[in-house]
């Protein structure tokens, strides 16, 4: 029997846990993202299992559907030998992890002291996988919510960052935007930083440059 890959086993955990909190009004109190808790109480794990509860079935499945389309491609990314060889799954689910916390911390900052503020949901760290996907891959055809997936990654990328910003300033949907924002641009500084840090070969910044030139034929 092959081996679990990380990004099943992060969906098969948020996905437990997820539909014991649907039905269970204590789980989410103390799991949720409630920035009075970490201020006050200094419970700082909120940041982390915040990522593994979500508002309702539709935020789950769209979560870990993203997850599991892009996150089985980037964790063998992160393997191969040309990035980060046998580190490669402990950077990844480092990435992963640590997302959560940064992409939280803009959204901590503001409503550090607004009891009635709370966030749940893996968003933030999915969206710097798939940004992370489209960091190693940015011709790959990505779908843009409900439309199918007809627009390359090198599109997509600048587009969602962009209603994202907007949403989050017209502040309405009850959506922490901000936390995608965040997750999404953590995703490529986090590789870029570790391929930096850790002497690979593979240049993440160069090689999505002329992936892109590479489609158009130069």
């Amino acid at each position: 029997m092959d081996q679990l890959s990380i990004t099943l086993i992060i969906i098969i955990l948020t996905g437990i846990v997820s539909f014991t909190a649907f039905s269970n009004q204590k789980i989410i109190d103390d799991l949720i993202f409630y920035p009075p808790a970490i201020t006050k109480r200094n419970q700082w794990y909120r940041f982390f299992t915040c990522g593994l509860i979500h508002a309702d079935i539709g935020h789950l499945i769209f979560n870990m559907l993203s997850l599991y389309l892009f996150g089985e491609f980037v964790e063998n990314s992160f393997s191969s030998p040309v990035l980060f060889g046998e580190n490669g799954k402990w950077l990844y689910i480092s990435m992963y992890v640590l997302a959560l916390f940064v992409c939280l911390l803009p959204t901590f900052f503001k409503h550090r002291n607004d009891y009635y503020y709370r966030s749940l949901g893996a968003s933030g760290a999915v969206s710097a996988v798939v940004f992370a996907g489209i960091l190693f891959d940015p011709t790959m055809k990505v779908g843009f919510f409900f439309i199918p997936p007809v627009i390359p990654g090198y599109i997509f990328g600048p587009l969602y960052l962009i209603l994202s910003t907007y949403l989050e300033k017209r502040a309405k949907d009850n959506v922490n935007h901000s936390a995608h924002i965040w997750g999404a641009l953590f995703g490529i500084v986090f590789i870029t930083a570790a391929a930096a840090i850790l002497k690979s070969d593979y240049q993440p910044l160069e090689q999505f440059v002329l992936k892109i030139k590479h489609s158009f034929g130069l």
